[in-house]
């Protein structure tokens, strides 16, 4: 339940995410005089680790429903593969935004 719950939540928290970077862009690259806010906004790096992290489990989860899908029936074990996975990747792609930005 408490994947499914997630999946949900966390495709809709990113479609708002990536509404917000696409709109600041917008405003960023086509107006001459560039708004405070939207700079503010499109280089919070709140918004871009939440984005990592969502992006990460929503994809591992959404993996692991095409796996129980076709068949297989170790559920928990798939949840325990996709929370690591999902751990490890969020970490060294938050570790690499801010070593690199």
């Amino acid at each position: 339940m408490f994947i499914w719950l997630f999946h949900r939540i966390s495709g809709a928290a990113l479609i708002i995410l990536f509404g917000i970077k696409i709109l600041t862009s917008f405003f960023l690259f086509e107006l001459d005089q560039k708004p405070d806010w939207a700079l503010s906004l499109h280089r919070n790096p709140i918004i871009d680790v939440l984005i990592l992290v969502l992006f990460t489990f929503h994809a591992l989860y959404g993996l692991r429903t095409i796996i129980i899908d076709f068949g297989y029936r170790k559920e928990k074990l798939l949840f325990w593969v996709a929370n690591i996975a999902a751990a490890i990747i969020s970490i060294t792609l938050v570790y690499l935004y801010f070593r690199l930005s």
